[in-house]
């Protein structure tokens, strides 16, 4: 009876009307909370001509005039609003009367601010310059208008300020005047076309020590490019929204019946499907005990004869096992208690190397615990072989392996060490509460040893080890020297394992090692790990705006000069590892090379760890980076 109810009742709420699409539409192109208006332009957030309508600072006060013109007050200067953008406004020169094709150098009157900045989006054009080496080739062919709106033909000179060659972030117009221009004019050109706007854009942002809290919870930080050290909110992948927290946010964005859809349009199921809703809402708490049942019935049986017991000493005669567990042989329960039963809270990782849980032994050791699920018998004796491998392996940078267990059956436990300063992400994403998150400095050394341990188990032990999913989570420990410790390497891997194509040992020419890597580096640097990240951070590293990802808390406007530049030097190697390494087009070894001058390079900043020449200490991996490319000898 209950269940008729609550069936009868689903059944009720589905039926009822939903929000149309041009209703979620409607909602979503709202500008502002206050639905604020001037004329034909809509007001966004965070902008507003009322006081009483939530922003984020007094900066995006508009004003309007007669209920047409919109204003935006900067200083002393006052500026007519001609469009707006998700990241910056389009005005016009203050003080303009009638139709002016040129203005003088000083006639924007515009002074950086922590709020605005002139975008590099914009196209100028210049008059009677005495020198015309600044003149670009190519932006003439872009269709800009007139100041009357109509074509106003070739320009003699232009400049697109995204060329930074001779303009640069934060300057103003009158850095022309040393070219002996006599006046400019300006126009917007949107990226991917080649028609502009005539005025001048204005990107804006918040200042970082103000951004606490202000973006959606589906949406992402980004750092301005032409505002130093501020910020704005940009929406995931899937989402479309202003991304503010006080704004519209962030709404579903989707393909739904061949129109486009938002909001909750994109979660509710076709009415076809609301039947298979409802009955599987009934049945899956049926399936779900019965499940547990069976569960409870096999915990209960006994071994099965034949299964592996830890007193052997080797399994059917072909490989010790107590010799690839060379350190320590762990019973299941110690290990099942120092994990907490492998409960979730534990667990660090989870992924095609198996699943790795963090554990505390009973003498108050920190250990991570790798479960690998071996199929057969087969699978049982390469881990085996892998684990021996590892075992007999020594490096700085490589996460002791302690020992480990096998469990009934085909499971195998492997233990390694797990440093008190936990996991590289954790530091990354600030989560373990430190006061200082990692500075540039110690990123990139990490960034350098991780390159330097994967290049030396790929080119230094034979037969080679690959690690298979390298990630910062679980897999790349910090110990208190914030120096890396690799762990949760493959075990099991129906690729191939002996060495015989160093450059593409996975079997598809997609993932490997070097793009593994070339993700790790996009995270360093942006301090995000998201899915969509390597798509956002290829398409800003294109356009020349590496600053939007590179992680606010690094504060990269005020970095020096050579720190951003061994920003641009590790994003650079990261599009050629996501780019090429599939293919084998660059090899860790390259990677490490470039890495580890880099760091080599640092003679200041924060205190860093033992010297890299340490990490390859009784190697000659150290002489063969310092060698040309084509003198290497691949195995």
């Amino acid at each position: 009876m209950l269940a008729l109810l609550l069936v009868s009742f689903i059944l009720l709420f589905l039926n009822q009307p939903a929000m149309s699409l041009q209703q979620q539409m409607q909602s979503l192109l709202l500008p502002n909370q206050c639905d604020d208006r001037c004329g034909s332009l809509h007001i966004p957030f965070p902008f507003r001509l009322n006081a009483s309508c939530s922003s984020i600072s007094t900066a995006f006060n508009l004003s309007c005039l007669n209920s047409t013109t919109l204003y935006l007050h900067i200083g002393a200067e006052t500026y007519r609003v001609l469009d707006f953008f998700s990241d910056g406004v389009l005005v016009d020169f203050p003080g303009t009367t009638g139709c002016r094709q040129y203005h003088d150098l000083n006639a924007f009157g515009f002074t950086k601010n922590d709020y605005f900045g002139i975008s590099s989006d914009n196209v100028i054009g210049l008059y009677d310059c005495e020198d015309s080496s600044l003149c670009k080739a190519g932006c003439e062919t872009n269709d800009l208008p007139g100041c009357d709106g109509n074509y106003g033909g070739s320009l003699a000179c232009c400049y697109p300020l995204s060329d930074h060659s001779i303009w640069h972030s934060g300057d103003g117009f009158s850095s022309f005047s040393k070219f002996g221009c006599r006046g400019f004019s300006s126009w917007v050109v949107s990226r991917g076309t080649n028609t502009g706007k005539r005025g001048v854009k204005l990107e804006w942002a918040v200042p970082t020590n103000s951004s606490g809290r202000v973006c959606a919870s589906d949406a992402d930080m980004v750092n301005a490019t032409a505002v130093e050290a501020a910020v704005r909110c940009l929406c995931r992948d899937g989402f479309v929204g202003d991304g503010f927290a006080n704004g519209a946010g962030c709404f579903k964005s989707c393909i739904k019946e061949g129109k486009e859809a938002y909001g909750e349009d994109c979660d509710s199921p076709k009415h076809s499907q609301r039947k298979l809703v409802i009955l599987a809402g009934v049945l899956a708490p049926v399936f779900i005990l019965a499940s547990l049942f069976l569960l409870f019935c096999i915990l209960r049986q006994p071994v099965k004869p034949g299964a592996f017991h830890l007193e052997q000493n080797h399994y059917h005669g072909t490989m010790s096992f107590r010799k690839a567990c060379r350190t320590r042989l762990f019973t299941y329960r110690e290990l099942d208690e120092a994990t907490r039963a492998f409960v979730d809270g534990q667990k660090l990782v989870s992924g095609a190397n198996g699943t790795i849980h963090a554990g505390v032994l009973g003498d108050g050791s920190h250990i991570a615990v790798q479960k690998v699920q071996c199929e057969t018998e087969r699978d049982l004796i390469d881990v085996l072989s892998r684990i021996e491998l590892l075992s007999s392996v020594l490096h700085r940078n490589l996460a002791r392996l302690l020992g480990c267990c096998i469990e009934s059956g085909y499971t195998i436990l492997v233990v390694y060490e797990y440093p008190a300063n936990g996991t590289l992400e954790e530091h990354l994403q600030n989560s373990r509460g430190q006061k200082i998150g990692l500075d540039w400095y110690r990123r990139l050394n990490a960034a350098a040893e991780t390159a330097g341990i994967i290049a030396y188990l790929q080119y230094e032990i034979s037969p080679p080890i690959f690690h298979r999913g390298l990630k910062s989570s679980g897999y790349l420990f910090l110990d208190v020297d914030l120096s890396v410790k690799v762990s949760g390497f493959a075990l099991l891997s129906s690729g191939s394992g002996d060495g015989s194509n160093l450059r593409n040992n996975y079997g598809t020419p997609h993932k490997n090692d070097v793009y593994d890597f070339g993700l790790l580096l996009l995270e360093i640097i942006s301090g995000t790990n998201y899915s969509d990240m390597p798509r956002i951070a290829m398409e800003k590293i294109k356009s020349g705006k590496l600053e939007e990802i590179v992680d606010p808390s690094l504060y990269y406007h005020e970095q020096p000069i050579a720190c951003r530049e061994q920003i641009e030097i590790v994003a650079d190697v990261a599009t050629r590892c996501l780019l090429f390494g599939g293919d084998g087009k660059i090899g860790m070894i390259d990677v490490a090379r470039e890495l580890i001058h880099l760091a080599k390079e640092n003679n200041g900043g924060s205190k860093r760890g033992p010297a890299l020449e340490e990490t390859f200490s009784n190697s000659s991996l150290l002489q063969m980076i310092s060698m040309s490319p084509d003198s290497i000898h691949m195995p």
